[in-house]
């Protein structure tokens, strides 16, 4: 398993400091790192993936400064310069993703089409 410092994808300031609270919540299993990446499904054909889970021998992992994540190898051409931001707003909440190669995304922000 190869660990990269050159990261596919890119977090905002926010999407960090949301992703460092979770890291710390009592309880967090440490052996668990960050994944990134896509599924089938959702009402564009795919979505995203963002969750904590075991590394996977097809796994890459790319470490940031305060923190690394995991993703299958195969998902890089889908996510490849995409973007994680963390919405904190009274209207929108949560983690959204701008995709510079879906083609299409539903109205949630979470399904994409490439």
């Amino acid at each position: 398993m190869e660990t990269l410092s050159q990261t596919p994808v890119t977090f905002n300031d926010s999407a960090i400091q949301e992703i460092i609270r979770l890291m710390n919540v009592e309880g967090f299993d440490a052996t668990k790192k960050l994944r990134v990446g896509v599924k089938g499904g959702g009402c564009s054909g795919m979505t995203y993936v963002l969750d904590f889970d075991e590394v996977k021998a097809s796994d890459q992992i790319f470490e940031l400064d305060r923190f690394s994540f995991i993703m299958d190898k195969s998902h890089g051409i889908y996510l490849q310069g995409m973007e994680v931001n963390w919405e904190g707003g009274l209207n929108s909440r949560g983690f959204t993703f701008k995709n510079p190669n879906a083609s299409s995304t539903c109205g949630c922000g979470t399904s994409f089409a490439v």
